[in-house]
Formats: structure tokens, C-alpha cells, sequence
């Protein structure tokens, strides 16, 4: 962790997002946030799965709705379990739709989710827009960590026509040209947990990345 840290702060990165779908315990989430806060001094934003692991040592919580869940456990569940501690923190609540597209890998089996057809942008941009018409300030798009390919540019543009919302996009972005290819549909963050998890030339690649 200290050393994908260093690396992907040197190489430029904006901020990191702790998380993740399964085996995830606070006192792992705390050890991480306070690991990646003493080395980078980059923002640090919680992306969880259980209220049980939401840390308090971050400086913001992506507060979030799995809008294409079949369990009420991700739409609302795991939220008003952690709203009071959020609260009591200090932690700033970013609201999030947060939509896996397919293949969706842990985060849709996880989750519950239905996941999103890649040859359909029409039922993606419906859930954008009823995630921006509840109120969130962010939509994210995810194909999942380790996805063999990213989400479609046709659903990125799709859905950046259409909403005014901050668009995220992650998952399955493993090269410069990915990232290149989501920006330039409209995603206005990249998420890049894939390319840090399997590159053996991190520095580099990120550098690229980050020029793009």
C-alpha cells in the first residue's frame, strides 16, 4: 500500500479512494487511510461497502446509492446504518448514484446488482438522471475492478450529455488510451484501481495518464 501510494502521488494522482467489496474491516480501512494521509497529504475519500468499515480518519465519504441493487441493503440500508456516525466524524458526504455496468465483477455480485447492459445507453442515462434528479451531485459509472474492458465511450457520452452532475467512470481502465478515451466521451474523474492493481509499470503508465 505504501509503495502503490507513493508511486500514483508522484505520478500526479488528485486523491484516493479507500474501499472495497469483500474482506474489508475498519481497522484495515483506518491503518490504510492513516498509511496513504502521513505519506501523500492527498485528499483521502471512503468509497464503502458496510457502514461497518466507515472510517472516521478520512476527509470525505462517497455517500452513495447502488441505484441498480436488488437489495434494499445497498439502495438505502448500509446508508442510514452510517448516517449518524458520518455526522458525528465530521466526514463531508459526497452524494453518489452509483451504477455497475457490465460485467459489474465483485462490486455487481456483491452488491446485487443488475448489471447495466453495455448496448444500452438509454437505460444507463435513465439511471443517471434519476440519481441527479434525487439529488446526488455525482454519477459513477463502473464496470468493476479488474473488468477486461472499460465501460463503452458510447455510455459515457451518453450519459455526459444528459446530466449536469459530475461524471465518474472507473473500472477496467488499464492504459494511457483507455483513460484518454474515457475523458474524451466526458467522464470528468477517472477512477484507476485496475492499472494500479496490475501494473508493473506503474510510475510510468500513471505519468502518462495524468499528461492526458
Amino acid at each position: 500500500l505504501v509503495e502503490l501510494a507513493t508511486q500514483t502521488a508522484e505520478a500526479g494522482t488528485d486523491g484516493f479512494m479507500i474501499g472495497g467489496s469483500t474482506d474489508l474491516s475498519l481497522e484495515k480501512v483506518d491503518a490504510a487511510v492513516d498509511a496513504i494521509k502521513d505519506i501523500t497529504h492527498l485528499p483521502v475519500i471512503l468509497f464503502p461497502t458496510h457502514a461497518s468499515s466507515v472510517s472516521g480518519r478520512a476527509d470525505a465519504i462517497f455517500f452513495m446509492s447502488l441505484l441498480n441493487s436488488e437489495s434494499r441493503q445497498f439502495l438505502v440500508g448500509e446508508q442510514i446504518a452510517s448516517a449518524r456516525w458520518v455526522k458525528k466524524t465530521g466526514l463531508e458526504p459526497l452524494s453518489m448514484a452509483y451504477l455497475v455496468v457490465a460485467p459489474g465483477m465483485a462490486a455487481g455480485k456483491v452488491g446485487q446488482a443488475q448489471p447495466l447492459p453495455r448496448d444500452d445507453p438509454n437505460l444507463v442515462v435513465s439511471h443517471a438522471l434519476a440519481g441527479q434528479y434525487l439529488g446526488m451531485n455525482y454519477i459513477y459509472l463502473e464496470a468493476g475492478s479488474g473488468a477486461s474492458a472499460p465501460v463503452p465511450a458510447e455510455i459515457v457520452k451518453a450519459v455526459r450529455d444528459e446530466i449536469e452532475a459530475l461524471l465518474i467512470v472507473g473500472g477496467g481502465i488499464r492504459s494511457p488510451e483507455d483513460a484518454s478515451t474515457a475523458v474524451k466521451a466526458g467522464a470528468d474523474i477517472i477512477v484507476t484501481g485496475t492499472l494500479v492493481e496490475t501494473s508493473n509499470k506503474l510510475k510510468e503508465e500513471m505519468s502518462q495518464l495524468i499528461e492526458i
